[in-house]
């Protein structure tokens, strides 16, 4: 029984580090329309941000406010200059060119910084606390808080606020949102730049866990996009429990599932994305999008 809580003890430290980059993702959609799979490549530059910051005597919260700061420019300018041109385009087009920016960042963050391993300072202290003959790391603790705040300040801007309220009218139908007198162009950079924002959190969060490089996100933007194939674009706390639920069954998986085991637990997702889009298309906690033809 301790071996079977310490795993899903140990899962749900592993899906808070998913969903940290999920939400980002569910941000940049909820405020847009579109899926952005450069979110990771751009939370990478961030952490380098800060990790530049550290090493030239910049205490690290400080660091970490700054990197938010440029994060939210970064964002705003990247809406503008390069994805309002595919905006109002086939979206598929502009979804390619988000891939295209994920490479052009980790090409210049490998060039910039070189592609080996950087030591990232934790946010939280390293020690571990025992309960129960359950071991869990004050930083697990500290990042699933951090996630579980974030997921309600989320889910707070797009149901409570006048600004998350626009942000989804311009997602859904930009035109009628112009026609009622919404900035729309203003509006999708704020959406960006509080996706990238969100995304520098999420990197700083994980870096300390997996060491600094420029490939770092790669692994988890995979189980992120599961994440938010599972729990609805439409809900953040919905990805969240998705990416929870992803974390503890893929350990779970790999102790007690014989055939499946550590090599094939990566496996584990995207089964459960098949059963679901089969179920339930718009995912465990998303809503039914109905269109007038």
């Amino acid at each position: 029984m301790g071996k079977f809580v310490q795993l899903v003890v140990d899962g749900l430290s592993t899906g808070s580090v998913y969903a940290a980059l999920a939400l980002a993702i569910v941000l940049v959609h909820q405020a847009t329309g579109l899926i952005n799979f450069a979110q990771g490549g751009m939370a990478v530059l961030s952490a380098y941000a800060v990790w530049w910051l550290t090493n030239r005597g910049l205490p690290l919260v400080a660091a970490i406010l700054v990197a938010i700061v440029l994060s939210v420019v970064f964002g705003a300018l990247v809406e503008r200059w390069l994805m309002r041109r595919f905006e109002r385009g086939d979206p598929d087009t502009a979804v390619v060119v988000t891939i295209g920016l994920l490479t052009l960042i980790t090409g210049f963050a490998g060039w910039l910084w070189t592609y080996n391993n950087q030591q990232f300072p934790s946010l939280f202290p390293l020690d571990t606390v025992s309960f129960l003959g359950v071991s869990v790391s004050v930083r697990s603790l500290g990042t699933t808080a951090v996630i579980v705040v974030a997921m309600l300040l989320l889910q707070g801007l797009f149901v409570g606020t006048k600004l998350g309220l626009a942000l989804r009218a311009v997602a859904i139908n930009p035109q009628s949102a112009a026609f009622c007198g919404l900035p729309v162009g203003r509006l999708l950079m704020v959406g960006w730049g509080l996706a990238a924002a969100l995304g520098a959190v999420a990197a700083v969060l994980v870096a300390p866990q997996l060491t600094l490089t420029p490939g770092m996100l790669d692994n988890a933007l995979v189980y992120a996009l599961a994440a938010v194939i599972l729990g609805g674009l439409t809900s953040p706390i919905g990805v969240v429990i998705a990416a929870w639920i992803i974390g503890i069954l893929e350990n779970l998986a790999a102790v007690y599932v014989p055939f499946i085991g550590f090599d094939l637990k990566v496996a584990v997702p995207f089964i459960l994305i098949f059963v679901v889009l089969i179920v339930r298309p718009q995912g465990l906690f998303g809503r039914k999008t109905v269109v007038r033809v």
